[in-house]
Parts: C-alpha cells; structure tokens; sequence
C-alpha cells in the first residue's frame, strides 16, 4: 500500500532535536541553448501567455529557452533574482538565442531584485517558471497558486517536511483552480524510460526483488566570499553547501533515479535507513553538507531501493540505475541505455533513444499544451512524494535512525525561516574558525 499523505498530531511528530541536517549540492540542467526535440511544437496563438522566471539562474535559464521553443504563443515579461549581476547575465545570455530573443519581453521595471522579487514577478505572468533554490520553492508555489498561475518548477520541492506538506495543500488548490504544475523530474518525461517501465510493469523482469542506483559525481561547486558579501548572500551564493537550502544530495541529484523506481512500482517506501557523513569536506567555508550518502529505502512489500550518492572531486564517476527481478535485470543511465538482460545475461530488450525529443523540452510542450487544451496536468502529489522520500532518507542517515514515512512527513523540524528577508541572519552560522556545524549521527544534542 501506498504512504498516505496524512499528517499526525504533533505529539507524536519528530522532534526538532531528532533531526536538524545539513545540505547541498549541484542541481541538474545547465544553461540549454536551443535543443532537439519539437521546437514550436504546436504552433503559435492568438492569446498570448506571459511568462515569468523566479531565479535566474542556469536552470532557471534553461527552462525560459525551453518555454519559449515550446510555442510561439509565449512571451518572458518579469525576471526575479536575489543577485542582480546573476539576472542580468541571464537576460544577455537569453538575448543571444536568436530562435528566441524576439519574445523576450523585460523592460528594465520588469527585473526585480531580492527575496521579496518573486511577488511582483509573478503578479505579471499567467505561467510562473520557479528555479530558485528550493527552500524557497513551498513560498513561492503557494503564492503562485493563490494568483492563479501555471507553474513550472524544479525539483526538489522543499528541504524539510513542513515545506512538502505546504506544497502538497498548494497542489491540491491547484488542481482546484484548475491549473496546471508540470515539475522538473524530467526523466518523467523521457521517452526511453517511458518505455522501461513499460517493460517492467508488464512483468518483463518478473516479480521486482530489489533496486540500485548510483549518483556519483565529482565536488560541489564553491563560489568564493565576495568582501561585500553578508552571511546570508554568502550561503545564497553556495546554496549546494547548505542544508538548509538544498536539502540534502539525496533531494537534489539521486532523486531522479530514486523517482523511476517509485514510478515503477508504483508506490514509495514506508521506511529507510542508511549511513553517510563528510569524506573529505572540512574547514572553513564548506558549508555543512554531507558529501556521501548510503540510504536502504523499504517499500510496503518488502523490496528495497539501494541509493547511493557521493560528490568528491577526483573520485570515480557513475550515474545508474538497475531492477533485480526473478526473470531479469534491467540497467539504465543518466546517459543511455535501457536494456533487460536475462539472468544468463543475454539481451532481452534495448532502447535505442538517439532519435528521442529532449526530455527537458518535452516536459514544457507538456504545460503549454495542458494549458491550451483546457485540460490541467498536476505533477505537485508525485514531485512532493518523491522529494518527501529523499528528504526521509537524508534524516535517517544523519540521525542514525530507522525512520519511519509517517513520522518522516509529520517532522515538525522546519530548516527555512517564515521570515526571512534581505537582512536576516541564516538559520546556520559559521564558527570563529569559519567551519559550520554538522550532524553527528546518534548525537541528538547536535542542533545547527
């Protein structure tokens, strides 16, 4: 059966010593300038739908060139960011693409500049693209919602649990309102693993025994301290660095390959344990991340998803995915692939996917055609499960704890602030020396 989004009393909620964690890491898509796979796929419209983009970042970047090669019909009217250097070099970075300049439509009193910039972007648009990171992503898709917009938003959806039940309720207003949300899990909308589970829902593997997957890349990217810089803009700056703000690399890179599997089986864990800790990132200025990650994810029928991430420069690199079944195995990769082996290795079934549309593209021609249509797509209750899984994932390794999915999602552990404004202090600071503090597994004292 699958874990219901219910939510318990807080009395029998996590406490907030139980769990405070640490966080960060590299979110995926960067920059795409024009890409393969349905560019103007259906045409242009006589109403025109207004975009805006809330953090312009790289991805941020992206989805604007994939919205605007989804129709012709869209225009990009407001721009928000916390750093304006970082949205004007998006805007000129947006202005170079020639399939798409000639609708980018931001008048300089149209970029809005600091965390309370997302408001009046959005106050313009009838379809929201949300890139920032994702501890604000809750705030921000509620908001949107409330103003009646479409929503495109990357993944993960929030860093704590309170934040996955706030998404989850601005979710369900929005299939009320009957808007549509389309998340950036993109392998949700790829045509290869279409296909495999497919195959696997079909029983090509047989029955499912269990589940691997790898995301193991090289270091987190670090931007230096500007002498400028509060404490606040430094953290915003190294958002992968910090708990707080990523949610963990768990939440922010093995999600997507811990996202197939739920997919697959069509149900997410009720338990999970695992360990981890900080391999080689120490002193100053390296946040309070975990850098490794090994996370036992339960399902109801017993079957287990093995998920291990690590991101430590000079370290080997993989990023798979494979099902063990009673017939079969079938592997898979960021990259390529599918293929089902038998247990004597030979080939059952292969993908060829060189001629597929980009899964980054299709997920927009997706939204824009839900909204023509008049026929909503919700993606909020599978993005918010698969965010809530990994984010249980990352509290039972950095407790040290057999965490369970109910007191998991009923965490009353809450990383990012209500209040948080262009002034404030983060929720995390440094030491004299420079260094943060990081969870110790087993240590419930331990509060960062």
């Amino acid at each position: 059966m699958d874990p219901e989004f219910t939510l318990k009393d807080k009395s029998s909620s996590i406490s907030r010593r139980t769990f405070l964690g640490s966080s960060a890491a590299l979110v995926g898509g960067a920059f795409l300038s024009p890409l393969a796979g349905g560019s103007n796929a259906f045409g242009a419209s006589t109403n025109t739908l207004k975009i805006a983009l809330v953090g312009s970042g790289s991805r941020g970047a992206g989805a604007v060139v994939n919205a605007l090669q989804a129709e012709e019909g869209v225009e990009l009217v407001a721009m928000a960011d916390v750093f304006e250097e970082k949205l004007n070099d998006s805007y000129e970075n947006l202005m170079r693409v020639d399939s798409i300049s000639d609708r980018i439509k931001v008048p300089d009193d149209h970029k809005f500049v600091g965390l309370d910039a997302y408001q009046k972007a959005i106050d313009l648009a009838d379809v929201v693209l949300l890139a920032t990171p994702p501890a604000f992503r809750p705030l921000h898709f509620e908001t949107a919602v409330e103003a009646g917009k479409h929503v495109f938003m990357e993944k993960p959806l929030a860093t704590d649990a309170p934040g996955v039940r706030r998404v989850f309720e601005a979710g369900k207003v929005a299939e009320e309102k009957g808007l549509s949300v389309v998340v950036g899990l993109q392998y949700r909308y790829s045509r290869r693993f279409q296909k495999l589970v497919e195959k696997v829902n079909a029983g090509e593997l047989g029955d499912i025994t269990s589940m691997s997957c790898n995301y193991l890349l090289a270091g987190v990217k670090q931007v230096d301290r500007e002498p400028s810089d509060s404490e606040l803009e430094y953290q915003l700056r190294n958002w992968r660095q910090f708990e707080w703000l990523w949610g963990g690399s768990p939440a922010g890179l093995t999600i997507h390959f811990e996202d197939i599997a739920h997919w697959a089986k069509g149900s997410y864990p009720v338990r999970a344990f695992g360990t981890g800790g900080r391999a080689a990132l120490e002193g100053p200025e390296q946040g309070n991340i975990y850098d490794h990650y090994y996370i036992d994810y339960e399902y109801e029928d017993g079957t287990s998803l093995h998920s291990r991430t690590r991101h430590i420069q000079g370290c080997w690199t993989n990023r798979t995915f494979s099902f063990e079944g009673s017939r079969g195995v079938a592997h898979a990769s960021g990259g390529s692939g599918p293929e089902i082996k038998s247990r004597k290795g030979e080939t059952l079934w292969s993908y060829d996917d060189s001629g597929d549309p980009n899964p980054y593209q299709t997920e927009h021609e997706v939204l824009y055609r839900a909204i023509r249509s008049g026929n909503p797509v919700n993606d909020t209750e599978w993005g918010a499960k698969s965010t809530m899984t990994s984010i249980m994932g990352r509290m039972a390794v950095q407790s040290g704890k057999l965490v369970e999915w109910e007191d998991a999602l009923n965490s009353d552990v809450v990383m990012v602030p209500d209040d948080l404004s262009d002034d404030s202090e983060p929720p995390v600071l440094p030491r004299e020396d420079g260094s943060y503090p990081v969870p110790i597994p087993g240590d419930d004292t331990r509060i960062i």
